[in-house]
């Protein structure tokens, strides 16, 4: 075979290339994103509309069945279930797998919009949303100390701005704070005793909590913006809002409302070790290195706890990057334990020498495979982890083939530059045959319909790129 003699008589071209696979294997290998699971797009969208009051029947009646009607002529859907509860409709659509999912939301868009009119008035609009595996969260840090929920909210918003500013996180939301709420308890007697209504009292409170640009004012080579300052900045100027005046006098917003500088009602809570706490789920972006962003995280954590109040502390409860580790340690494992074990059997058949010459097929494919992963976009995901460890044991079977009948040759008294190219050779078609069947095995699996086969298609794809290095 002319490739085998060509690698035997110009080794100093085959070294080199090795040299090369080994610097862009190793390049590649450490700017692979990390990540649990495979990025795959799920076709999948729901839409849950809320119409508070009302009874699951009624819900079907009147909300899920009219939604329903309309999406059912959209193309490309295998499957749709709804799931009607009080004062909530959910329908849940999916696609088939090639469909495009930003085309279909837009189809179920068009169609939502067409069912609006055959809705009650009352519901509110329906939300539609996909499922993306990538914006789940990876990180969970949760805050805690004496200093009570509102200062821990603002210590929490203010570790919010600083986390979102990471190159890799996506968003970042906090649960269990709470917010600060004005709120403006009306006496609805009073309100009645004076004609007012209450769409009064609300148009008012949103036309005067407003800041009003006035222009611009030129003062010689200057220009100065003008703004008039609305904006409520302490409950007293609501208490001092003139609500009505007329020949009888004034009322004002502290005749017929209490004015109270509160909390919104609590709508999640967050408990670690039984006591209250706020906690912030970090999310990446799509295609970035979990690693990264989980140390990213961490550094800034430390940063922020040296600066943090006393008594409060920031504690990670949460991190999946901690499985991907694990994962690429037990990966990095088995590459050694099977180089050290391969070395160990060769050597006890085959002496040192070959026993090195063999061991070598295990780091330089799976170098060349982290190159192949790489220029094909690929993350280095469980799926992906499982299929390199799979791997590990059929490399090295081909290898033992081609020494053993090399060295065979030499045995017989052939010089080693005529045993290697004609033992190499003689192996040669039987060994690319079968490597071709062993991908061959696991080439159905590129075809596997659904979700499960756009999740699992990475690891025959992991193998082929193995098998063929």
């Amino acid at each position: 075979m002319k490739i085998t003699e060509m690698a035997v008589v110009r080794s100093t071209t085959v070294i080199v290339l090795l040299i090369l696979i080994l610097v862009t294997g190793t390049v590649s290998y450490n700017d692979l994103p990390r990540e649990n699971y495979p990025e795959i797009v799920i076709p999948l969208i729901i839409v849950t509309t809320i119409y508070d009051g009302v009874a699951p029947t009624d819900i079907e009646t009147l909300v899920t069945i009219p939604i329903e009607r309309k999406l059912t002529g959209i193309a490309g859907v295998d499957e749709i279930a709804s799931f009607s509860a009080e004062s909530i409709s959910s329908i849940t659509i999916e696609f088939t797998p090639d469909v495009d999912i930003d085309t279909a939301m837009q189809k179920v868009r068009d169609k939502v919009d067409q069912a609006k009119p055959d809705l009650p008035p009352d519901a509110e609009d329906p939300a539609i949303s996909e499922i993306n595996f990538s914006e789940f969260p990876i990180m969970f840090l949760s805050l805690t100390g004496d200093v009570g929920l509102p200062i821990l909210n603002q210590l929490a918003e203010n570790l919010e701005d600083d986390l979102e500013a990471i190159k890799g996180v996506l968003e970042v939301d906090i649960i269990g704070g709470i917010e600060r709420e004005i709120q403006i308890i009306v006496d609805p007697d009073l309100a009645r005793e004076y004609g007012i209504s209450m769409i009064d009292l609300v148009q008012l409170a949103q036309v005067e909590n407003v800041n009003t640009p006035a222009g611009s004012m030129e003062l010689g080579e200057a220009k100065y913006l003008i703004r008039v300052p609305g904006e409520f900045s302490s409950p007293e100027e609501i208490e001092n809002l003139v609500v009505k005046a007329n020949d009888d006098g004034i009322v004002y917003m502290r005749d017929i409302a209490v004015i109270r500088d509160d909390f919104k009602d609590v709508a999640t809570k967050s408990r670690l070790d039984g006591i209250e706490a706020v906690t912030l789920t970090v999310t990446k972006r799509s295609g970035e290195n979990i690693i990264h962003v989980a140390d990213e995280v961490r550094a800034l954590c430390e940063v922020a706890q040296q600066n943090m109040l006393g008594g409060v502390n920031i504690q990670v409860t949460m991190d999946e990057s901690q499985d991907i580790r694990e994962m690429v340690a037990e990966l990095e494992n088995s590459i050694l334990s099977g180089l050290i074990l391969v070395l160990i059997v060769i050597f006890l058949f085959l002496g040192f020498s070959n026993a090195i010459f063999v061991a070598m097929a295990i780091p330089i494919s799976m170098l060349m495979t982290f190159v192949a992963l790489s220029v094909t976009g690929t993350s280095m995901n469980m799926v992906v982890l499982f299929s390199l460890i799979l791997a590990l044991g059929m490399l090295v079977d081909n290898g033992i083939v081609v020494v053993e009948n090399i060295f065979r040759h030499v045995q017989s008294g052939m010089p080693k530059v005529e045993a290697a190219k004609q033992g190499a050779a003689e192996v040669a078609w039987p060994i690319f045959a079968s490597t071709l069947t062993t991908i061959a095995a696991f080439s159905p699996m590129f075809f596997w319909p659904g979700i499960w086969g756009e999740f699992m298609k990475y690891l025959p794809l992991t193998l082929t790129f193995a098998l063929s290095a």
